[in-house]
C-alpha cells in the first residue's frame, strides 16, 4: 500500500521558530542516530518515520555517521524517502552533520574543507536527496581553521546543497566564533546541537545565553540521557537495554545505578504530575526559551508516541522545578 500522510499531521504538534530565522521546526524532532541502521529492522524504523510524520514531526535528523554500521541511517532514509516521503519532500526538514569518522585515511573526519564537502556528497548520495535543508559540523576540529571548517558550510549552501547551517558540540566560545564567521560570510548560523538533559547541564553554563545573544536555535540530543531518564531501568537494567550492550558503549550499567535513586524519585515527581519521566523529561529541557527542540530516538511506535505525549504538559509550578532541582543535587 502506497503511505499517504495523515490529514490531520499539523493539527496538534508545536512549531518553534529556529533562532532568528524564518524557520520553524517541530517541539520535538526524530533523531535517527540508533534503529535506523543497517543492523536494524527496516520495517520497524518505517512504522517509525511513517507515524512520527503523521504527528507532525517534520524535522528528521541524521549524520554520516550514523547506524551502526556507519552511512547505513542515510541509507534507510534513501530508501524511505524514495518509497514512502518523496511526495512530502517540501514538508520535510532533512537535517545531516559531518565531523567523526567515515572512511579511512586523513580526509575521513574532522572539519577540514576537503573532507567536510566530500562527505556532504557522499550523504546526499545515500539518502537519495538533492539537498539537506540544515548541514551541520558535527564536532568542532581543534586542528584546522575555523574559517576554513565554517568557509566549507558556507560552500555548501552556495553551491545549492544546503539551505542553512548548524554547528554541533561546540562550546560557548567556539560558538560566538563559528556565529562570527558565518555572519561575516553572509550565511548566519541557523542552529546549534548540544547534549543536554537534567544529567548533562552543562549548556547551562554559557552556551545558551550565546545562543540567544546570537539568534540562534538549539536542538538538544540525548534528553533522556540514554533512556536513564525513563522508566526502563527502575527495575534493573533489561537485557536489550542500551546499559546492556557492549557496542557503541556510552552508558554503562555503573551509570545507571549511580542515578537509580534520582531516577526513582523524579519518577514518583512525573506520576504527581500525570506525565511518564519520559515526558516530564523532555517537557524540562524545553522549558528553556533556548531550546527549539528536543530530538528523541524511538525504538517502537509506541516509545515515540509515548514520548510526543509530552507536548500534553509542558508547563512546570516553580514548586515542581524546585523539587527537581533538589533531587539532582541530592
Amino acid at each position: 500500500m502506497p503511505y499517504l500522510a495523515s490529514d490531520t499531521r499539523y493539527n496538534s504538534m508545536p512549531y518553534n521558530r529556529v533562532g532568528r530565522s524564518g524557520l520553524k521546526i517541530p517541539a520535538i524532532s526524530l533523531g535517527w542516530w540508533y534503529n535506523f541502521g543497517g543492523l536494524d529492522i527496516f520495517e520497524n524504523g518505517r512504522a517509525i518515520a511513517r507515524r512520527a510524520f503523521d504527528l507532525g514531526v517534520t524535522h528528521f535528523d541524521l549524520a554520516n555517521n550514523y547506524g551502526p554500521p556507519p552511512g547505513s541511517a542515510e541509507e534507510t532514509f534513501g530508501q524511505l524517502f524514495k518509497q514512502d516521503f518523496h511526495p512530502y519532500r517540501d514538508e520535510l526538514v532533512i537535517s545531516t552533520k559531518a565531523g567523526y569518522d567515515m572512511w579511512p585515511g586523513p580526509y575521513g573526519e574532522w572539519g577540514s574543507r576537503k573532507y567536510m564537502l566530500a562527505s556532504l556528497d557522499q550523504s546526499l548520495k545515500r539518502m537519495g536527496l538533492d539537498y539537506v535543508d540544515i548541514f551541520y559540523s558535527h564536532r568542532f576540529d581543534p586542528e584546522t581553521p575555523l574559517e576554513e571548517t565554517m568557509g566549507a558550510l558556507d560552500s555548501a549552501v552556495r553551491q545549492g546543497k544546503a539551505l542553512y547551517l548548524g554547528i554541533s558540540n561546540y562550546n560557548p566560545e567556539q560558538t560566538k566564533r563559528a556565529a562570527q564567521i558565518l555572519r561575516e560570510l553572509g550565511t548566519p548560523c541557523l542552529i546549534h546541537q548540544p547534549r543536554y538533559s537534567m544529567f548533562d547541564r552543562w549548556v547551562e553554563n554559557g552556551l545558551l545565553d550565546v545562543l540567544a545573544e546570537e539568534g540562534i536555535g538549539g536542538i538538544v540530543f540525548s534528553p533522556l540521557a540514554q533512556g536513564q531518564l525513563t522508566d526502563r531501568y527502575l527495575n534493573g537494567i533489561p537485557s536489550d537495554a542500551r546499559a546492556s550492550k557492549t557496542v557503541r558503549v556510552w552508558l554503562t550499567p555503573g551509570d545507571v545505578q549511580k542515578n537509580l535513586p534520582k531516577i526513582k524519585k523524579l519518577n514518583d515527581l512525573a506520576k504527581q504530575r500525570g506525565q511518564s519521566l519520559a515526558q516530564m523529561a523532555l517537557a524540562w529541557v524545553l522549558r528553556k526559551p533556548a531550546v527549539t527542540s528536543a530530538l528523541i530516538g524511538a525504538s517502537s511506535v509506541t516509545q515515540l508516541e509515548d514520548n510526543l505525549a509530552a507536548l500534553n504538559n509542558l508547563d512546570f509550578a516553580q514548586h515542581e522545578l524546585d523539587q527537581i532541582e533538589a533531587i539532582l543535587k541530592g
